[in-house]
């Protein structure tokens, strides 16, 4: 769950709570219990930590208070807190306390050499409309027709083959088909291959494995998203953060980064960049090809949105322009087909994809071969660009229903990207606006989004917010924008309140 410090004490250990079960055997109680008394155990919360009132966290939550209640009743029966009447309640219980035999291996002395990144998990709840996860709808999928690829692939007589172990570079017959389908686009040079990975986030993390070594410059987009920063950073990579505008990654601030102190690589996403939804022009492309040859930086074009353009014409990819070799493209099936499947790729020169592969050898030995033979016979049946036209024209509407509503319900001094394509925009409030105190209120209301800090590299931008727009429908979108539009237009009128300056004594 997603929520911020208060400002009256610290409770950033509600961010790290996941999801409520509403459906679940254990009572919601049981499960926040579960939660918070962890959190206690793991140090995240201190001693003497003060825990929010019951009405403020069942606001928070989305919770009745009665559920909070019974919850704090059983960490104070079990010493994790205290409860002081006119007070609140207060962390006692501490993982700070001696270590004896019967606690087990500590693990936290070795876990903490490198610091956690946030991971951002889906808000859940029947009633919430969430514009948090920037994924597909899954009220779109062709299940129907998955089922007839799944039974020919089951049918087929190299079943026995199939359910081997497979290569790391993927399943030859989808990396055949890949790596045909790029030559045909003019995608793939004479010396590249290709490697088919476990979604461009794998992909993203084998060219972190080859290329980099802690410390290491990485140039990417600012915001971004935090899939791409977590994995760099996690590596021990230096984040150089780059503006993103309405045209995508700001090429002078790029430009001198390159001449100052390259990096060891700079990763753009080049069409529906998440969170902001730009897509870089054509002079751009062509500019950070000339910036990067000129340092002997290469460039990872990390493409997942290509598929989802609803309007307007199609630019050619980086790699496609790159005639001299220095750019490696990941792509991937995942947000135009099923997520869950893990199917995206890389192609690029030769030598890279080797150890690419050798990388990818060494984290998961082999290939999970079904899903992919699975995938390729939904993809030459046809299956796939039949369903890829109805998730294009539902992106379109739903593309057309945010930029509707926002324009509609988003108070004066708002401002929003205007995408073509993809499933995400980037909106900034106006100031003193703070994204993350709009959205304590907003989920009260039964809203969520993600606050632009989640993908923020080096800048603060306390006003930014992005609305992930492809998993609901166009009414759910209108009335979740309506219902956002009041809250921040009620938070204006408290800030402005709080500006105003006190009558003067007479």
């Amino acid at each position: 769950m997603l929520f911020f410090s208060s400002s009256q004490y610290g409770i950033l250990w509600l961010m790290d709570l996941l999801p409520l079960d509403h459906q679940g055997e254990a009572p919601l109680y049981r499960q926040l219990f579960d939660q918070i008394a962890g959190q206690i155990r793991s140090g995240r919360m201190a001693r003497g930590e003060r825990l929010p009132a019951t009405r403020e966290l069942a606001g928070l939550l989305g919770l009745n208070r009665a559920t909070i209640s019974a919850a704090y009743e059983m960490l104070e029966t079990g010493g994790l807190i205290a409860g002081h009447v006119g007070r609140g309640s207060f962390v006692t219980g501490s993982a700070a306390a001696p270590a004896t035999a019967s606690r087990g291996f500590d693990w936290r002395p070795l876990l903490g050499r490198n610091g956690s990144p946030v991971t951002v998990a889906p808000l859940s709840g029947k009633d919430l409309i969430s514009f948090v996860a920037s994924r597909p709808s899954d009220a779109l999928f062709p299940l129907d027709e998955f089922r007839a690829a799944c039974r020919a692939v089951l049918e087929r007589s190299d079943l026995a083959e199939i359910l081997q172990l497979g290569s790391p570079a993927g399943y030859e017959p989808l990396r055949r088909h890949l790596l045909e389908e790029s030559r045909r686009q003019g995608l793939a040079m004479p010396g590249d291959d290709l490697i088919v990975t476990n979604g461009c986030q794998q992909a993203l993390d084998l060219i972190g494995r080859v290329l980099l070594a802690p410390g290491d410059r990485v140039a990417i987009e600012d915001p971004v998203y935090a899939g791409l920063k977590n994995v760099l950073a996690g590596m021990g990579a230096q984040l150089a953060g780059v503006p993103v505008g309405a045209d995508g990654i700001d090429m002078a601030q790029l430009r001198r980064l390159l001449d100052r102190e390259p990096p060891r690589f700079v990763v753009i996403t080049s069409n529906f960049q998440n969170p902001t939804g730009a897509t870089l022009p054509l002079a751009s492309r062509l500019g950070l090809l000339e910036a990067a040859h000129a340092a002997g930086v290469p460039v990872v074009e990390n493409d997942p949105y290509c598929d989802l353009r609803y309007l307007g014409e199609a630019v050619p990819a980086v790699k496609q322009l790159d005639q001299r070799g220095g750019t490696v493209l990941l792509r991937s099936f995942s947000k135009v087909s099923f997520p869950g499947l893990r199917v995206g790729w890389a192609l690029g020169p030769k030598p890279l994809i080797d150890r690419m592969r050798q990388a990818k050898e060494a984290c998961d030995l082999h290939t999970d071969q079904l899903s992919q033979a699975v995938l390729l016979e939904f993809v030459e049946s046809g299956r796939l660009e039949t369903h890829r036209g109805r998730v294009l024209a539902a992106g379109a509407e739903r593309l057309a229903a945010t930029l509707a509503a926002c324009r509609e319900f988003l108070p004066a001094g708002s401002a929003w990207t205007r995408p073509e394509g993809g499933m995400n925009l980037w909106v900034r409030l106006a100031p003193p606006l703070d994204a993350g105190d709009v959205l304590a209120s907003a989920q009260s209301h039964g809203v969520a989004f993600l606050p632009g800090r989640y993908f923020e590299v080096s800048r603060r931008d306390a006003g930014a917010l992005r609305l992930s727009f492809a998993g609901l429908t166009p009414e759910k979108i209108r009335k979740g924008l309506e219902i956002l539009g009041r809250v921040i237009a009620e938070e204006w009128e408290r800030a402005s309140e709080d500006r105003e300056p006190a009558a003067a004594m007479v």
